[in-house]
């Protein structure tokens, strides 16, 4: 062990090896080959917390299948948020395509496969739901595809051991879309961050853990960071910082004292899954199918049967089953959520769980639940589960934003939330779903707030169309141009069209 502080300038620090600092690392890099960047994270792997594959849904959130995404307000459903994040995932698959023609990342195999998504319900009321749901949607042509049925005997084909076991005289019905897909945001993370430890000019430190962050007067931070591993002490300057963290950027937010993080609060929820060791089973599911969340549920709790490709190899999970936790990661500090409040996000904080009454009765009842209560609940959707081929596994940690509020004086976000100084040389992401699936529009916005004047220039035009084809466009009002996209990217990532 040794004393001495070492001490660096580079251009961008980014703070997390999760999707989202690998995704602005190389986006970054490829806009600026030339870019100084430092990577900073807390444990000794890339993507071991959120973008773990066995930490979120991997449901490549394209709003096909969460009904969540599509509320119904006086009788009316408003399919903004769904159409939105449906834009925002194309945009990932067409950046994604751009890596992996490129070889800058290794084969889609390793990351992502065709995986139906599909909505089911029961009882007439969600049965009338979710077919105004597809009549909402299916009008918009980044839905068109979506195909709606009531008929047992076509749920059955979809989704065999979903009906295997009803009553065909009760009411039922589901939404498939067959262009879905399960994402390995894990593995790609990781194949993401592989590449750019290999680019001139970055380098990647685990095991370090940011201690500090201080702005300096010419604007410049200067962040000081401890080496887990030899306890060396190591300072950093910086023109940019971007943490990416997630339930670890709350505090780092709160370390770097800027105007615009005050009155930010998080609220942590833990999740489980009950994951199948039965390989019959397994197989004879193909599909992720979403249901309705219970009242009070946080949208990252929505029920859903699970087709997962992970390892290579087919898995099959339900859940996830909520909890709560004060640690801000799964592997954080009880601590976590006590050292957070502070006196200028305390109110807001109090507020926002005086006004999110039935999210806490709902998660006193998730975590009082028992393995028989847990089978229950699996068995609304698996009528047969039997008890001896699911085992619990513990799921990742989220921390919902809660943020100052005029009128109800502080409210708890179910999103995600990017936070950037005025002038630009910091920006932190808050929040959980649908994070991962939406990085790459998330980041591209990030840039344009924090290098606006690069953003403007024909240079930087040019290479953000060859990494994303639709830059600057939606997609949902171009139906030719979306459909040659998705085309190209199914294409490419070895999709069903």
């Amino acid at each position: 062990m040794s004393d001495k502080t070492i001490r660096s300038n580079t251009e961008v620090v980014l703070i997390g090896a999760g999707i989202m600092s690998a995704t602005l690392g190389l986006i970054l890099k490829e806009l600026q080959p030339d870019l100084k960047i430092e990577i900073y994270e807390r444990l000794d792997v890339a993507a071991a917390e959120s973008s773990d594959a066995w930490n979120n849904a991997g449901t490549g959130h394209s709003a096909f299948c969460e009904l969540n995404y599509t509320p119904e307000k006086n009788g009316s459903i408003d399919p903004k948020k769904a159409i939105s994040i449906a834009e925002s995932f194309e945009v990932s698959r067409q950046f994604w395509s751009y890596l992996v023609q490129q070889n800058k990342i290794g084969s889609p195999d390793n990351f992502i496969k065709s995986v139906p998504h599909m909505s089911f319900v029961w009882g007439e009321k969600n049965v009338d739901y979710l077919k105004k749901r597809f009549d909402a949607l299916q009008k918009n042509p980044i839905f068109k595809e979506m195909v709606f049925s009531t008929d047992f005997a076509q749920l059955k084909e979809w989704m065999p051991l979903v009906m295997e076991g009803r009553d065909a005289t009760d009411k039922f019905a589901a939404t498939s879309m067959a262009i879905g897909t399960d994402v390995n945001f894990g593995e790609l993370t990781r194949s993401m961050f592989n590449y750019l430890g290999k680019l001139d000019g970055v380098t990647i430190h685990f095991n370090h853990e940011v201690k500090k962050l201080k702005q300096r007067e010419d604007k410049s931070w200067r962040i000081k960071i401890t080496d887990l591993a030899t306890g060396q002490t190591r300072k950093v300057y910086t023109k940019f910082v971007f943490i990416g963290a997630g339930g670890g950027s709350l505090p780092l937010l709160e370390k770097a004292n800027v105007a615009e993080g005050k009155g930010f609060g998080g609220f942590p929820v833990s999740g489980q899954w009950l994951k199948c060791t039965n390989p019959e089973v397994i197989l004879q599911h193909q599909a992720k199918v979403y249901g309705k969340a219970s009242v009070g549920a946080p949208p990252m709790s929505v029920p859903h049967i699970d087709t997962r490709m992970i390892n290579g190899e087919r898995a099959l999970l339900f859940g996830p089953f909520a909890g709560f936790s004060t640690r801000f990661l799964k592997n954080g500090s009880y601590m976590d959520l006590p050292l957070s409040i502070k006196t200028d996000n305390i109110m807001p904080m109090l507020a926002a769980g005086y006004h999110n009454i039935p999210l806490t009765k709902y998660l006193i009842e998730q975590v009082r639940q028992s393995p028989k209560d847990r089978m229950n609940a699996l068995r609304e959707y698996l009528p047969n589960a039997k008890s001896k081929d699911w085992k619990l596994e513990r799921a990742g940690q989220r921390v919902q934003v809660i943020k100052k509020d005029e009128k109800e004086g502080g409210i708890l976000e179910f999103g995600t939330e990017v936070i950037n100084t005025d002038d630009g040389t910091l920006a932190v992401l808050l929040g959980a779903s649908p994070g991962a699936s939406t990085a790459v529009s998330i980041m591209v916005g990030l840039i344009g707030k924090c290098f606006k004047d690069k953003v403007k220039t024909p240079e930087w035009d040019e290479k953000f169309k060859a990494m994303i084809p639709s830059y600057g466009q939606t997609l949902n009002d171009k139906p030719e141009l979306l459909s040659e996209i998705r085309k190209n990217t199914a294409a490419t990532l070895k999709l069903n069209n």
